[in-house]
């Protein structure tokens, strides 16, 4: 393309729609009807320029011309408790069902390595001793220790929100550190497993693995889940800068990137179900099996909730993006 001819070609109808856009009376039908016209004209060409022949002041102008012409066009859209529901019923379920064959492997994976980690944790004394001090260890394993302890050791409601607070910000980085290959969140799930298999390998050492199963499977299950979920967003949103497939890098991150967001706050709302298990469920003086009950039922709601409400959402098209309407113009792109 060359850019000083299609420059010359279309400027005129780009300074028609400023100018339309800058009257203060109101249009009449016939400058309504033209308005359109130019913003779907002034929208296709801004998207072959942005692929053909980026040009920064130019893009840069085109763009607020579409914006402008687009709040115009639409009018101001507020939010309402109809986006709320629609998001909590078909968005945010849609997008964790689309990720699924990214996050189930990434869950059974990181599974396997934290249970391989307290194997080997739990049946070789001298790696536990490179972790701590005997006497420590004892500390941390006993019954009433610090592990026990750890769940009551704060006010239920301020221990719920430290735990709810820290998790989120695990899940967020995870989904937003994705757009680097996916590299930290390998790393940040591997952090995540280690902890996990630490705890599982001492307390199996000392012959207390059920306490310990008793204390973490409550809200584990859920709090797992939902990191794994963010995980797995996160590391497909890294492969989606390799291959964007038929897309084009802009605008396949583009897509990814909205959704990811949009899913960061339903995993903040699930994150806050399961930090609210530990702190007023896996605390409580409920016994093991209704505490590891009430954790399970939680796990299978959200499996329910995403491979059946989710599921039928993205057979019927929803992807988790924000609506059309909303999004920036652009051109078709051939498979």
């Amino acid at each position: 393309m060359d850019l000083d001819v299609f420059v010359s070609a279309h400027r005129a109808e780009w300074d028609r729609l400023d100018a339309l856009l800058g009257r203060r009376r109101r249009l009449t039908g016939p400058e309504v009807d033209e308005l359109v016209a130019l913003y779907q004209r002034t929208a296709t060409h801004l998207s072959l320029i942005q692929s053909s022949a980026p040009d920064p002041q130019l893009t840069g102008r085109l763009s607020q011309l579409v914006a402008r012409a687009r709040g115009a066009v639409t009018g101001t859209r507020r939010a309402s408790w109809r986006d709320v529901t629609h998001f909590l019923t078909h968005g945010f379920p849609a997008a964790v069902y689309r990720t699924r064959h990214w996050w189930v492997p990434t869950a059974l994976l990181s599974a396997l390595i934290a249970a391989l980690l307290g194997w080997w944790i739990g049946t070789h004394p001298e790696v536990q001793a490179t972790i701590a001090a005997p006497a420590e260890l004892r500390e941390l394993t006993r019954p009433g220790g610090q592990y026990e302890s750890y769940y009551s050791s704060h006010p239920a409601a301020s221990f719920a929100a430290q735990v709810w607070t820290n998790n989120a910000q695990a899940a967020a980085l995870c989904l937003v550190m994705g757009v680097f290959l996916g590299l930290p969140v390998i790393w940040i799930l591997f952090l995540n497993m280690l902890n996990l298999g630490i705890g599982f390998g001492l307390m199996s050492g000392a012959g207390r693995l059920d306490t310990f199963l008793g204390l973490v499977l409550p809200h584990g299950l859920l709090e797992l889940t939902a990191v794994f979920v963010a995980a797995g967003t996160g590391l497909r949103l890294g492969w989606t800068v390799i291959d964007p497939g038929p897309r084009t890098r802009r605008a396949a991150l583009a897509e990814e990137g909205r959704a990811a967001i949009g899913m960061a706050i339903g995993i903040a709302l699930v994150l806050f179900v399961a930090g609210a298990i530990e702190g007023f469920v896996t605390p409580s003086g409920l016994p093991t099996w209704a505490r590891i009950t009430i954790g399970v039922v939680a796990e299978l709601a959200f499996l329910a909730y995403v491979y059946l409400l989710g599921g039928r959402a993205a057979r019927a098209g929803e992807t988790g993006d924000v609506e059309s309407a909303e999004r920036s113009a652009s051109v078709p792109t051939a498979a």
